[in-house]
């Protein structure tokens, strides 16, 4: 990798970390379900589809996909608030399953479609 590409994952991944932060800080609840987090893996999900549908110049690829959309989607928060839920004394065990089936669901349904937007404007 050159120091541009480089560069490109690196400001694409520290404005992507910024707007993940402010988007569960300000939509997670501890009482419900994480929609912060489904928002942003959603929209990382879309974005990805589109960047590859519009199959972009590698440095914008690395800035939007790999920078900016890896560091806005959030695996392992996923995964914390999925045992948050199940462990929880409210016994949320169906929240918790609903969630791993939406956020899963949901993300590949997400990024087919960004696919086909992106394909579109090709």
């Amino acid at each position: 990798m050159t120091t541009l590409e480089w560069a490109m994952v690196g400001f694409g991944g520290f404005l992507g970390a910024v707007v993940r932060y402010f988007a569960s800080r300000k939509m997670n609840n501890v009482r419900s379900l994480p929609f912060g987090t489904l928002t942003v893996n959603f929209g990382g999900s879309l974005l990805i589809g589109i960047v590859f549908g519009m199959d972009l110049a590698k440095l914008w690829t690395l800035f939007f996909a790999s920078g900016f959309a890896g560091a806005l989607t959030t695996f392992s928060t996923m995964k914390k608030e999925i045992l948050g839920l199940w462990q929880s004394e409210e016994n949320k065990k169906k929240e918790a399953l609903l969630y791993i089936v939406v956020t899963y669901g949901g993300g590949l349904l997400l990024a087919l479609v960004g696919y086909g937007i992106g394909s579109f404007f090709r």
